[in-house]
């Protein structure tokens, strides 16, 4: 099968200023189309290093996909990288200068001097055209390899893999002399589920058992803030055009993990927590309203990141100090004189007190301890808790009412325990939902 390589370029992905989500989309999407990626570099901004990586990586990928350094300034040299390696110098590409004026004139602006490097392409390579932005991108065959070329802003780069690597890319591999026999190409089957509550450890000790029977299954975990990850892999290649079907290896595969694992399994494929939460919301015609205190407001922003989320939330109120608990949402004071701001029972009326103001069908509500610092040896620094109130509302509903708090014990730096604290939140309603008939 055909070997990819991603090469991401940018000295603030080395320093910690920006973290790299290009290759987990494009490894995605060169797998759909039958090459799977082996290797991933990042590298800086210094022209003799990026040249160095990029042959490196056509002695060993068939397909090399670079992003960023597409940009005006000084240190972005991917095009000179590439015509370096290539030995195709930059030549000024007309179909890349008038599709960036176009461009900028929509934006209302006039090319400078330093934006018109972007329109320098390695002679003989065709331009991708950026639909979304200024810099185009670029595309040519080296010896035996496929280079291709995207800006490192991810939004950009995905709406360009999708509207021009894709037919370029299609293109190029067609264009290979075919054997006498059609054979059809690799396929690369990929399922993912996403899970939330377990360790790392235990997702993979429970599926053990169903990933050692099926020897042409690749299981992979990845853990986070939003769970762990099981990826299952098969390749399937070697078929002729005829026998090639899919087989339903990874189907009955997923069935399976799912069984065994249970209410943990949120989602499959690309659908995010907020998503699922989302759907189950509209579909039962729920009105939801949140109280945040330790996340400030990442619940109500995940959840309105979704299209359409204004059909069934209706408010956030971020009540951060005990003044704003008590003001904006009712938590009576003595409440949290005696048990804390940080309590199942300030979370129980924090949830209660947003249901009743806003009158919508269900609160949710988290309060708990970011750190790094705050923290006492009863309430550490982790500690969180979700509230959950919901009202019956009409005979016969599918809805009764429901009061649910749960404590939790969290890790990491103070972004990962917000982060943390929002899922939870997030899976809490999840299951609660799942279970409205």
């Amino acid at each position: 099968m055909r070997q990819g390589e991603i090469i991401a370029i940018g000295s603030e992905l080395l320093l910690g200023g920006r973290l790299d989500t290009n290759s987990l989309f494009l490894t995605e999407q060169l797998a759909s189309l039958g090459i799977e990626v082996r290797f991933k570099s990042v590298v800086g901004d210094r022209l003799a290093h990026i040249a160095q990586v990029v042959r490196t990586a056509s002695r060993r990928a068939d397909v090399v996909l670079l992003t960023g350094g597409l940009g005006p300034t000084q240190d972005d040299v991917t095009r000179q990288a590439v015509a370096r390696v290539t030995a195709r110098p930059l030549r000024r590409h007309l179909l890349a200068l008038e599709g960036m004026r176009q461009r900028l004139a929509a934006w209302g602006r006039i090319p400078t001097t330093a934006q018109f490097r972007q329109a320098l392409i390695p002679s003989g390579a065709d331009v991708l055209p950026n639909p979304i932005g200024s810099a185009p991108g670029f595309a040519l065959t080296w010896k035996k390899t496929l280079l291709v070329a995207l800006p490192g802003v991810p939004v950009e780069a995905e709406q360009m893999f999708t509207t021009a690597v894709v037919p370029w890319l299609a293109a190029a591999l067609g264009s290979e002399r075919r054997p006498a026999r059609p054979v059809r190409p690799d396929r690369i089957e990929r399922r993912l589920l996403h899970t939330f509550g377990l360790p790392e450890s235990e997702v993979e000790q429970r599926l053990q058992p169903f990933v050692r029977s099926q020897k042409s299954v690749r299981c992979g975990f990845l853990a986070s803030p939003r769970g762990v990850t099981v990826s299952f892999l098969k390749v399937q290649g070697g078929a002729t055009a005829r026998s090639a079907k899919k087989d339903g290896t990874l189907d009955r595969l997923v069935r399976a993990a799912r069984k065994q694992l249970g209410r943990h399994v949120y989602a499959e494929g690309a659908e995010t927590m907020e998503q699922v939460v989302g759907r189950y919301l509209a579909r039962w015609g729920l009105v939801l309203a949140v109280g945040e205190s330790c996340t400030g407001g990442l619940i109500g922003h995940r959840l309105t990141e979704v299209p359409g989320s204004s059909a069934y939330l209706d408010r956030v109120a971020v009540c951060y100090s005990n003044r704003a608990k008590v003001e904006l949402l009712g938590v009576p004071e003595r409440l949290i004189q005696r048990h804390g701001a940080v309590s199942a029972e300030v979370a129980a009326a924090m949830a209660r007190g947003i249901r009743i103001r806003s009158q919508a069908q269900v609160g949710l509500s988290v309060t708990g301890i970011a750190g790094p610092d705050g923290g006492t040896p009863q309430k550490p620094v982790g500690l969180v808790f979700v509230g959950l109130d919901a009202a019956g509302f009409g005979r016969g509903s599918r809805v009764g009412a429901g009061r649910v708090t749960r404590e939790f014990r969290f890790h990491g730096p103070r972004e990962a325990i917000k982060l943390r604290a929002s899922q939870a939140a997030l899976d809490m309603l999840r299951q609660w939902l799942e279970r409205v008939r």
